[in-house]
């Protein structure tokens, strides 16, 4: 008898068919890989697996039981991890793992063996807030949360968006774990070494299943999707002028130095990646860099403008994308080019010129009144990067702008970072991606709030003797003693 059973799924949202005839058997024991780019359907059909949600046409089982009829036993014998992790982060490590472990009519002790190998890394901090704990440290209690009932199939959506290299791993390394003792395991991913290590994978795309077998064979078949050939590299002028120095920066939260006497300085017109592990400190550095926070010691400059002192001036001379793309999604793609516009100081005919300028670059001229929330995520990616250097500042920070897409949307999106370098723009980019790193012209890795290493890609990889950026990131960061 197959695990999990889906037979014939469809479901609708208004005019959207999210599923259409899904079907397919996951086999006891297994790790299923459910993958597909934004959109294609996979966080309803797990919405539909764990009960959570009923489908409009089409049946699925999960350990026999039916999720129309059986939807209280399934969810005694079910984890969940969403995407978003699930956690309360007002409430501590203990607590959250108290409350998952009450819902399910257990309790930690009763559990306990269960989670043991993965809750025993964090239960040093079992009083500590869940929203002060890194990524990594964050995965780690969700899926002991999602674990500790004991349940005989474990649902993943994208547990690892976000998460550095190493924590990655790590994870996966768990779920090794946890299939010998024969749980079934159904996990959605973008990352290619991750959709390997699954024995049977689905490709998800717009609502159908466009392919389904071995990882091997997914990712031979659909290469252009998952995994299609580097960018070649495009010239683009790079100054010696610096546009970023920084000199014995230091940022203390108490006797706590997230940032510990770092010192580098970026060229006008480069590429430069910022790389680190979750808890290395980089975000607390670019936060600093873009304004949004002051170091407690040391110097630095960006756009000859003081961090210290300058912050304000920094923030309006610089362009920001976060990893949440900042738009506004109930304004249209026209609405928010003008709102950024705006916000930048632009006149009205420069905001009308650039917005027509930018729409047909992207070829999103028909979509000018479309409400963003409507478009794809990939378009929103574009969108967010677009409206980010919309008033050409000479310098864009990216932070993580590409977490969770799928390789052939990243590739669209280095494009785009490589056409604003060689209109001058300086790109600071922070990535979990080993492969994006390559595309940078230069690289510091962060390890413990110091900076590790700094050179090229091919420096780098040559210095530590890694065939690739992968291995030359999993080096240092495994020599963190930092434990969160």
């Amino acid at each position: 008898m197959s695990s999990i059973s889906i037979s014939h799924i469809s479901k609708s949202y208004g005019p959207v068919r999210a599923l259409d005839d899904v079907s397919f058997d996951i086999q006891p024991g297994e790790v299923f890989g459910l993958i597909g780019p934004d959109g294609s359907g996979k966080t309803s059909l797990f919405r539909i697996i764990a009960t959570l949600l009923l489908p409009d046409e089409g049946s699925a089982t999960v350990e026999g039981y039916d999720t129309r009829q059986g939807m209280r036993a399934i969810r005694r014998i079910t984890g969940y991890m969403p995407g978003k992790f699930s956690l309360y982060e007002d409430l501590t490590v203990e607590e959250n793992l108290r409350f998952f472990a009450t819902l399910f009519g257990t309790t930690i002790e009763q559990g306990y063996d269960s989670i043991k190998a993965i809750y025993s890394q964090i239960e040093p901090f079992k009083n500590r807030k869940a929203g002060a704990l890194s990524g990594g440290m964050k995965q780690k209690l969700a899926l002991s949360c999602a674990l500790v009932h004991q349940p005989k199939v474990l649902l993943l959506d994208e547990p690892t968006t976000g998460v550095d290299p190493v924590s990655r791993k790590e994870l996966w390394d768990m779920l090794g774990m946890l299939k010998e003792r024969g749980i079934t395991i159904v996990a959605a991913t973008p990352y290619i070494d991750e959709i390997r290590r699954c024995e049977q994978v689905a490709y998800l795309n717009q609502g159908h299943v466009a392919g389904i077998g071995t990882a091997d064979e997914i990712l031979s078949k659909f290469k252009d999707v998952f995994n299609p050939d580097p960018i070649p590299a495009v010239k683009h002028q790079e100054e010696a002028e610096p546009v970023i120095e920084v000199e014995h920066l230091v940022k203390a939260f108490g006797t706590f130095h997230a940032v510990d006497d770092i010192s580098f300085s970026v060229h006008r017109g480069e590429i430069f990646g910022f790389l680190g592990a979750n808890g290395a400190g980089k975000t607390t550095a670019m936060h600093i860099l873009t304004g949004l926070n002051q170091p407690t010691s040391g110097k630095g400059r960006v756009m000859g403008l003081d961090v210290s002192t300058q912050h304000e001036e920094i923030k309006r001379n610089i362009g920001y994308m976060s990893q949440r793309f900042s738009l506004y999604e109930d304004m249209t793609i026209a609405e928010n080019l003008r709102l950024f516009g705006g916000i930048y100081g632009m006149t009205d005919d420069d905001i009308r010129r650039k917005t027509d300028e930018v729409l047909r670059e992207l070829g999103m001229e028909a979509q000018r009144d479309t409400i963003v929330k409507s478009i794809p995520l990939g378009w929103k990616q574009k969108l967010a990067f677009s409206a980010s250097i919309f008033h050409e500042p000479g310098i864009v920070f990216l932070d993580e702008p590409t977490g969770g897409v799928d390789a052939a949307t990243r590739r669209q999106f280095w494009q785009l970072i490589y056409q604003a370098a060689q209109r001058g723009i300086t790109v600071f980019v922070t990535t979990h991606y080993m492969d994006e790193a390559e595309y940078c012209d230069r690289i510091s890795i962060m390890v413990d709030g110091k900076i590790s290493a700094m050179g090229t890609p091919a420096e780098l990889k040559q210095k530590y003797q890694q065939p690739d950026m992968d291995g030359v990131f999993t080096m240092l960061a495994r020599q963190s003693t930092r434990h969160d």
